[in-house]
């Protein structure tokens, strides 16, 4: 036995089982020529290391998602290795649905042990499954476990080596009614009541009760994630660097490499690390002290909002209004996550299925709204004004964005598919599942985003003082003058704009722009060019000629937008 496949329906504690079993060294992986993940990590038998790989949910091996795709390739190839056993993660409150994989799965040429997960869910709710029976009558083994407490994955480790090829015999025609005849044999259902989580469940997916619901959820998540990620900013992160590490850093540089050029290219030219520009200031100030504080505060929440059981209910009350802009209600998580940051929005994107839906779904991120930051920096400059400009600006900021994207709907071949998901019961999230889950997420970007982003700011550093931008500002001046009305020397800003939007924002102040110019500014902020940090992540996600695409179309768009607003203002005034 060289590998594990955990094999099951979506939500049936999968990925619990598989961190119960692993542990937290793993790594997740795109499937080669595709976008699905996958988790792999190890554990010990004997002296012996046996890979575990976390198989991408799926109701059949008849595959119509390119995530079942990917689960019935990944069987294959392990079935042709001879190398591999199944253990296929079974929920027990809903054992009928589930059988429908488990009685493929025992047709295919490899040992197979089945974990009835959720085991004390089932008792919870009246179903009662006599589980020596189920064994002797699908021929392998069989492992009641409550994966979120880790009861029975002992018993399950113990039990792999037993695992055995199935001997259950039926026609494919026939496969529901065996599975029919199997659970009446087995299960026993119980009257009972309904809990308070069961009533709450039903409450929050209807959507008279549930949109509303949705709203003071998503309003709350967002202000904890906006608490906890300024409280780790100010009390901790930010008096760290600028106290501890900064001064220690500017030491060692000057003491190791006196010269001016390698000061300025590794330190910067200001002392202010958000705009220094210096590769061990900026390259390390913005991916670890702005980016990862919002970013574990925006896991902590998802991830319990993921444990607890909500986002498939949020998912599915707002399926209907995201279809018509090319997308599943799935899409709403990353779109609503952009408000608070555009880096774990778009890392969210990956729970959806194609190309297509990522570049829409990434698109509406970019341009629905500012991030948070940028937020408080135009509430702070245009606020004074009133609040009619303040809604013109987002409101037109939701108009383009709602344009767009239909626009790409129509553009982009493809069909927006069906949104197919299981809405599991609600359940108490266990801590210590919780943030092993935030450190993997967390761990993943410190691995993946930090490096690009300290070589953009790098790449930056060279360009600015090899004068690069300052030429470049002179040559853009003049044309941003004319379509946009706004003075040549903000320029300058606009570049900055790259390296953090909020502050190119804040930098408007001492131009003395007029409110109907600031209108300009801001949106076209918002809309030309995502910040480093958030260009790295793109480039991640969707690859370096998808990503440079919808920069030109966010940066044109701006421009288009900008200059219809520049225009309107000159013909009809305020």
């Amino acid at each position: 036995m060289k590998k594990i496949l955990l094999m099951g329906n979506p939500n049936v504690g999968k990925s619990v089982v598989f961190s119960r079993l692993t542990g937290i060294n793993v790594i997740t992986s795109n499937y080669p020529g595709t976008t699905v993940e996958f988790t792999k990590g190890h554990i010990k038998l004997g002296n012996e290391a046996i890979e575990v790989i976390d198989v991408p949910g799926t109701y059949t091996l008849e595959p119509i998602l390119s995530a079942e795709e990917v689960a019935v390739e990944m069987l294959k190839r392990a079935t042709e290795a001879k190398d591999s056993i199944v253990v296929n993660i079974v929920d027990a409150t809903n054992l009928e649905r589930n059988l429908n994989l488990t009685l493929q799965l025992l047709k295919k040429d490899i040992p197979v042990i089945v974990a009835l997960n959720l085991w004390d869910e089932a008792g919870h709710i009246g179903v009662s499954i006599d589980v020596e029976k189920l064994q002797r009558i699908l021929g392998v083994p069989v492992v009641p476990t409550v994966a979120i407490t880790g009861e029975g994955i002992k018993k399950l480790v113990e039990t792999l080596p037993e695992a055995k090829k199935g001997d259950y015999q039926f026609e494919n025609t026939e496969r529901w009614h065996e599975i029919g005849r199997i659970v009446e044999r087995v299960q026993i259902v119980k009257h009972r009541h309904h809990t308070f989580l069961e009533r709450l469940g039903d409450f929050t997916v209807r959507p008279f009760s549930g949109i509303p619901t949705a709203i003071i959820i998503l309003l709350l998540t967002f202000k904890i994630v906006r608490f906890i990620g300024e409280g780790l900013i100010n009390h901790l992160l930010n008096p760290l660097f600028n106290d501890f590490y900064l001064p220690l850093i500017t030491k060692m540089v000057d003491t190791i490499l006196p010269i001016k050029f390698f000061h300025n290219l590794l330190l910067g030219t200001t002392v202010d690390p958000l705009g220094s520009l210096g590769v061990l200031t900026a390259g390390l100030y913005i991916p670890l002290v702005v980016v990862l504080p919002y970013l574990f505060s925006f896991y902590l929440a998802l991830s319990f909002l993921e444990d607890w059981g909500y986002l498939p209910r949020l998912a599915v009350l707002l399926d209907n209004v995201f279809h018509r802009l090319g997308l599943h209600g799935y899409s709403s998580i990353p779109v609503i996550l952009g408000l608070g940051c555009k880096v774990p929005a778009i890392f969210a994107a990956r729970i959806l299925e194609t190309r297509r839906e990522k570049l829409i779904a990434i698109a509406l991120i970019m341009m629905s709204a500012p991030c948070l930051p940028q937020t408080a920096m135009i509430l702070s400059i245009i606020a004074p004004f009133g609040g009619n400009y303040l809604f013109l600006i987002f409101s037109l900021l939701l108009l383009v964005s709602i344009i767009t994207s239909i626009i790409l709907n129509k553009l982009l071949k493809g069909e927006t598919p069906e949104l197919l998901c299981e809405i599991p019961p609600y359940r108490i999230p266990k801590l210590s599942l919780l943030m092993r889950k935030v450190w993997l997420r967390l761990s993943s970007f410190v691995r993946e985003a930090v490096p690009l982003i300290i070589l953009g700011i790098l790449f930056i550093a060279i360009l600015d003082l090899s004068g690069v931008i300052d030429y470049v500002s002179r040559i853009l001046g003049v044309p941003i003058f004319y379509i946009l009305g706004l003075p040549p020397e903000t320029v300058v800003v606009m570049i900055s704009g790259f390296l953090r939007k909020d502050v190119s924002i804040a930098l408007l102040a001492p131009f003395n722009l007029s409110p109907q110019q600031l209108i300009i500014a801001c949106i076209f902020l918002v809309l030309y060019l995502p910040c480093i940090a958030t260009f790295s992540v793109m480039v991640k996600e969707l690859d370096l000629k998808d990503a440079v695409k919808l920069i030109v179309i966010l940066f044109f768009s701006g421009l288009l937008v900008g200059g219809i607003l520049n225009l309107f203002f000159k013909t009809f005034g305020a």
